[in-house]
């Protein structure tokens, strides 16, 4: 790796709201330490509001931002992959189009990459939100240490996907991401730790991510359980999961498709998230 410029990549489909996009977009451009690049992939064909939000930034920054169309929408973990082969730099910070990176996130991240040259991937805790970013209504914490993220993947992800920042020539070594719907992130985290990455989580919250009211129903969908359980259940195939790993994940997830609703939120705000008192 030389230097140490990072690229941000993002990737934006037709129904983002513009107006979150745009603060999506401020963020990284209010960061302590800039880019020098941010590459945007059009994940097939956008609104006018969205497009004329590209076009503003474009125009204001010709320089600095590369944007990557598709013809077609072919989902996150796909869109990304075309990003990623056009980005300049090894270092890259993912960002999804609907949140709000705090100003010190990427210097934080840089200055653990100065601090060990063998690190691969690093990640951070987020506050989530609803509506205001400064009403910050829980945290999803995640382990620091290598070891603990190790073990964490195993059942759960041990990232927040858009806080990560990653090196480029090792996510594109083992494939990029995975040609899945959902959990592509999941899968290429597991990937990259299976085979010998050094990872590690900044114990702090560097970005504010923008929760749904609606995001526990959503998720006590069959699809959504069903998936979750396939992906861990190929982890278990390849020996990384052991089955007791499997047991729990299918157990945990029929608990989320049966239980009501109430109780996952019981369930998460004692044992998944740290809650904020309003």
């Amino acid at each position: 790796m030389t230097g140490y410029n990072y690229s941000v990549l993002m990737s934006v489909y037709e129904k983002e709201d513009p107006e979150y996009f745009k603060l999506s977009i401020e963020s990284m451009l209010n960061q302590s330490l800039l880019p020098n690049e941010i590459v945007i992939v059009k994940d097939g064909k956008l609104t006018n509001k969205l497009d004329e939000v590209i076009e503003t930034y474009l125009s204001l920054y010709p320089d600095l931002f590369n944007i990557i169309p598709l013809e077609q929408n072919v989902g996150l973990g796909m869109a990304l992959n075309e990003g990623l082969k056009v980005c300049g730099n090894d270092l890259i910070a993912r960002m999804d189009t609907d949140d709000i990176s705090i100003p010190q996130r990427c210097e934080l991240q840089i200055d653990e990459f100065k601090k060990n040259s063998s690190l691969s991937i690093i990640g951070s805790n987020i506050d989530e939100f609803y509506d205001t970013p400064n009403e910050i209504v829980s945290s999803r914490i995640v382990p620091s240490q290598h070891k603990d993220i190790l073990k964490f993947s195993k059942r759960r992800n041990p990232f927040n996907h858009p806080t990560v920042m990653y090196k480029k020539s090792e996510v594109l070594e083992l494939g990029g991401y995975g040609d899945f719907r959902r959990n592509q992130d999941l899968d290429l985290f597991v990937r990259m730790l299976n085979s010998g990455c050094i990872a590690a989580n900044i114990n702090k919250s560097l970005l504010l991510f923008r929760a749904n009211k609606d995001n526990l129903k959503r998720r006590k969908s069959w699809e959504k359980c069903r998936s979750y359980i396939g992906m861990i259940y190929n982890f278990w195939k390849k020996g990384y999961s052991s089955l007791l790993d499997l047991i729990i994940v299918t157990a945990s997830q029929l608990a989320v498709f049966i239980a009501p609703t109430s109780f996952l939120e019981w369930l998460s705000n004692n044992y998944l998230r740290k809650t904020h008192a309003k």
